[in-house]
């Protein structure tokens, strides 16, 4: 991994608002991305030094929550969707939903309330 990219994720430092990750005048919902999982799961992007993403990928699996990982250690190509969502910042963990909104840093209770309505 390259040093810079470590240095240049943001950490999370509270919890930030759930935004679409795309929309333009007139869109009443989000437009596709490239990384909208199927209905029932999520995508998470993180990183290995973020301890966030360590507690919500625990809480997922114990609860039985599918979802897929990206790495931005391990896949940086990923890090401009991850600013685009977020206005700017890379900020960890960044989920994306499959109705194609994103969160940043969800509580559990977010992510299943929002894989169920």
């Amino acid at each position: 991994m390259a040093p810079s990219l470590h240095r240049n994720l943001t950490r999370p430092g509270r919890r930030q608002t759930t935004r679409p990750t795309h929309l333009t005048d007139g869109d009443l919902m989000p437009a596709p991305t490239p990384f909208q999982p199927a209905p029932g799961t999520i995508t998470m992007f993180t990183t290995n030094w973020c301890g966030y993403c360590v507690r919500l990928k625990g809480q997922l699996d114990r609860e039985g929550v599918p979802y897929t990982e990206v790495n931005l250690e391990s896949s940086p190509e990923h890090v401009d969707f991850v600013e685009k969502v977020n206005g700017g910042n890379r900020t960890v963990p960044t989920v994306v939903f499959p109705d194609g909104t994103s969160a940043t840093n969800p509580s559990l209770a977010e992510v299943k309330a929002r894989l169920s309505a």
